[in-house]
């Protein structure tokens, strides 16, 4: 599934303009940074409540594909520019979190490998 078959199934808006329709190579979901960066690959689908900096910077590091914001949650301009500037592709979905996670699986998205 590429980031923009994502954002069309889950009615999702682009917080951070077009950059290359990126390939979602298994998706996550968790709060916890320090987590995610020990489970984050390359190319994932990373969903999350928290949107600030440090989502950003972990995202950049990880070259994750997208950062999924469920629930319509606000997001601050800052992050969404920092986010830009970054290449990182912000989504901002209705959705909560379990329901995007069981859009991605029915859709072909893996789960984040193990260990």
């Amino acid at each position: 599934m590429k980031v923009s078959e994502l954002a069309s199934l889950s009615h999702s808006r682009v917080l951070t303009g077009e950059y290359e329709d990126r390939e979602i190579a298994c998706g996550y979901t968790c709060d916890l940074l320090s987590h995610v960066m020990g489970k984050g690959q390359q190319d994932m689908a990373w969903i999350t409540v928290q949107a600030h900096m440090n989502v950003i910077a972990v995202a950049s590091l990880m070259d994750f594909a997208c950062v999924v914001i469920p629930e319509g949650l606000p997001v601050d301009e800052m992050i969404v520019n920092k986010a830009a500037q970054e290449d990182i592709i912000m989504l901002s979905s209705e959705l909560t979190a379990f329901e995007l996670v069981a859009l991605m699986h029915e859709n072909g998205v893996p789960a984040a490998k193990k260990g």
